[in-house]
């Protein structure tokens, strides 16, 4: 899996109990053969897209607050792709 994307799953593993669009987002990515997060972008809902969108930029801000500024870069890439 793309490193990006693992970034992500991880993340969404944290919601997979409180937001079920999460628990979508996350089984497509731990049953998906995503090569690249483009791939991956270009298969979800709009209501997942919607989802991303709600939670990526504080995951993002988190990233960089911890000063993980790889994570961050990661994260912003899928988020740049959403739209």
């Amino acid at each position: 899996m793309d490193k990006t994307l693992g970034y992500l799953r991880e993340i969404l593993s944290n919601y997979t109990e409180i937001h079920p669009k999460s628990e979508e987002i996350y089984q497509k990515l731990v049953n998906g053969r995503y090569t690249s997060e483009g791939m991956f972008v270009r298969d979800l809902t709009q209501e997942e897209i919607n989802f991303l969108d709600k939670i990526l930029p504080d995951e993002i801000k988190y990233a960089k607050e911890e000063q993980d500024e790889k994570r961050a870069h990661e994260l912003n890439e899928v988020y740049e792709l959403l739209f």
